[in-house]
């Protein structure tokens, strides 16, 4: 009797629908904004038709910078992804989904005081060319300068944000 109490409790637990079992890493626990700038001095044109002006803040807080010192700066891209607890997450600025440029962010840390430690990747081309560990905090984009391109070179802002919206 004992065995066969076992032997049901046993097929009923396994029997149990996937949609029972949650998977905790898949719990979303913010977002990661990644807009992509160019900085240049030459003419701003070349960067083409989806280039835009950079806001005035951001244009103040990038010349304030003396590696990002350029006359003239432009939004080429954005992009806004969930950030899963414990799965790997891309951000693929450049629409329609381009494999050109590409952000891998994983969490590192819990949230504590507003910061968490984020594995960053920066991918051109399906190379990958920068990896970091970044303590990164709400509301203070961390700037990685990437490469030359189109008389100028591209600026990346990498942003926590505690949002849980964006693109899967």
């Amino acid at each position: 009797m004992k065995r066969r109490l076992l032997l049901a409790l046993l097929a009923s637990a396994l029997c149990r629908p996937a949609s029972a079992q949650a998977d905790p890493g898949k719990e979303v626990i913010g977002s990661v904004k990644v807009t992509v700038y160019l900085g240049t001095n030459g003419d701003p044109a070349a960067a083409g038709p989806r280039a835009k002006d950079a806001s005035p803040e951001i244009a103040t807080r990038l010349a304030r910078e003396q590696k990002l010192k350029y006359t003239k700066y432009l939004e080429l891209a954005r992009d806004h992804r969930m950030l899963y607890r414990s799965y790997m997450n891309w951000a693929e600025p450049f629409q329609p989904a381009s494999d050109e440029l590409m952000i891998r962010f994983e969490p590192q840390s819990t949230l504590v005081n507003d910061t968490m430690r984020l594995d960053l990747e920066l991918w051109l081309s399906r190379k990958k060319i920068l990896k970091t560990d970044a303590a990164m905090t709400y509301g203070k984009p961390l700037l990685v300068l990437g490469p030359e391109w189109k008389g100028g070179r591209l600026i990346l802002a990498v942003e926590l944000s505690p949002e849980k919206g964006g693109k899967p």
